[in-house]
């Protein structure tokens, strides 16, 4: 194992150790979808993207948001429309910290993978999936 691996093993690693009761997975369809893009004085931009997605395991509506800000350049997006089918990975809000704004129910998003258009907002390494499958607990067994 080289430098170079040894160095991606410990960040991931502090990673997984940091967030790694947070981490989460959602997949559904999108109910709706808001994003806001904001310049201070053309230096600064922001963009903020709220999700409002409804899960194909639960009945449940979850919020999820996306904020990323950029020097000069205009941050990117994804082309996302009501009705498409997606996979996020976020976290989830943490419980330790009193937050006073109302986004202690959002998850904050990592990465979006479009299943409608294959598209995905930070590029990984393996190949798309074709359909997350969750498996059934048994409860006879316990």
């Amino acid at each position: 194992m080289g430098f170079k691996d040894k160095l991606s093993q410990s960040y991931t690693s502090a990673y997984l150790n940091r967030y790694g009761d947070r981490l989460t997975q959602l997949q559904g369809r999108i109910l709706s979808i808001k994003v806001e893009q904001k310049s201070f004085l053309g230096i600064i931009n922001t963009i903020t993207a709220t999700l409002v997605i409804k899960a194909m395991a639960s009945s449940g509506v979850n919020t999820c948001y996306y904020k990323k800000r950029r020097w000069f350049k205009k941050p990117a997006f994804m082309n996302i429309s009501q009705g498409h089918s997606v996979i996020i990975q976020g976290l989830k809000p943490d419980k330790k910290k009193k937050r006073k704004k109302k986004q202690d129910e959002f998850i904050s998003i990592i990465n979006i993978v479009n299943m409608t258009n294959k598209s995905e907002l930070v590029p990984s390494n393996g190949e798309i999936p074709k359909k997350v499958q969750r498996v059934k607990a048994d409860r006879r067994y316990k």
